[in-house]
């Protein structure tokens, strides 16, 4: 049997967890708390451990759970941002899942949207205290209206898809754009300059860090609308908050935050927010915020429980090759997939 220390556990991971390890002969030691340097410890004895997107997967982390003899890290998401993977290479064996339901992170984009622009959320907090005014409520049609999106990953073509069915023109941003697509591919400041609206679906790198910042948000259009369901980081929370005291950023949909690892899945409402940045940005009339909760739909929870499970078999069994692997020997960290025929060490 396969023993696996699964951190930040959540009541809604375990069902599907459960259901693919008993399948499969896994056995997952649930734990609630974060892998982090002072929780490492409790990974002993384990044969791989399972993180989430705000688990410390450092290179300290990485050296220990090598140590404690862990040959395996089943990332049970898409992201690998808070994993030192070059620290990872020749010690421990890194894997993700690429695509689960691209729908859910994309219908939570689109959501977003509409519940911003037609301010659903004030409407609903007007008539559960049955307050039916329509003052201030005034929002615009998505019909017509520029979309930029970064990245044209599954997800961001579905929500392309999804903004085509609303009538919207869609260009797109993407350093390696998808032959014969038919996607509208400009050069950023181009995305920039032209978009009404601007939705983030890619992924966080060096390159990425701070992709919207000071000087991004100068060359917007004067009441951009900004959709963030990726990683947190790529923008600059500070410079956001910034564009939109000076009205230049009109409203901002946010399902990640740069600084979230220690906010976010987490209940604070009976705490104080010790993050001003945060705080203040959701006081603002024209910002919506939620807790990363893009992926959280059944279908989506089913399919990483499964393709996390298959990934742990394929390291553990026959030649130890698994598609999902993240390497750093060639540098393309997941775009080697393509080709490999074995494993990365």
């Amino acid at each position: 049997m396969i023993q696996v220390a699964f951190f930040d556990t959540k009541t809604y991971d375990r069902p599907a967890f459960e259901k693919y390890g008993e399948k499969a002969d896994v056995k997952f030691r649930f734990l609630e708390t974060k892998l982090t340097e002072d929780t490492v410890e409790l990974a002993r004895g384990c044969d791989a451990v399972c993180v989430f997107v705000n688990d410390t997967v450092s290179a300290p982390v990485i050296g220990r759970l090598h140590e404690m003899g862990v040959r395996l890290i089943a990332l049970r998401c898409a992201g690998y941002n808070n994993v030192d993977v070059r620290a990872a290479f020749g010690k421990i064996h890194v894997v993700h899942v690429p695509a689960y339901s691209p729908y859910a992170v994309a219908e939570h984009a689109a959501a977003l949207l509409l519940t911003s622009v037609r301010r659903i959320h004030k409407a609903y907090n007007r008539t559960r205290e049955f307050n039916f005014s329509l003052h201030g409520l005034t929002g615009f049609d998505l019909h017509g209206k520029t979309v930029g999106v970064i990245g044209s990953g599954k997800i961001g073509r579905i929500f392309m898809d999804i903004c085509r069915g609303f009538g919207m023109n869609v260009i797109a941003y993407d350093p390696f754009p998808v032959e014969d697509s038919g996607i509208r591919y400009v050069s950023l400041e181009e995305l920039f300059r032209e978009s009404d609206i601007i939705s983030l679906h890619c992924p966080l790198t060096e390159e990425t860090h701070h992709l919207i910042d000071e000087n991004a948000i100068h060359q917007m259009k004067k009441g951009v609308v900004i959709l963030n369901t990726s990683r947190g980081a790529l923008i600059d929370a500070e410079a956001l908050l910034e564009g939109i005291k000076a009205r230049k950023v009109g409203a901002a949909c946010l399902d990640v935050y740069e600084e979230e690892a220690d906010v976010f899945f987490e209940d604070r409402s009976g705490h104080i927010l010790n993050d001003d940045l945060l705080a203040r940005l959701i006081s603002m009339p024209n910002v919506i915020v939620t807790s990363h909760q893009g992926f959280l739909t059944e279908e989506a929870l089913d399919s990483i429980a499964e393709t996390t499970v298959g990934n742990i078999l394929a390291c553990f069994g026959g030649d130890g090759l698994c598609s999902n692997e993240l390497c750093y020997r060639c540098g393309k960290i997941e775009q080697c997939r393509r080709e490999r025929k074995e494993k990365c060490f």
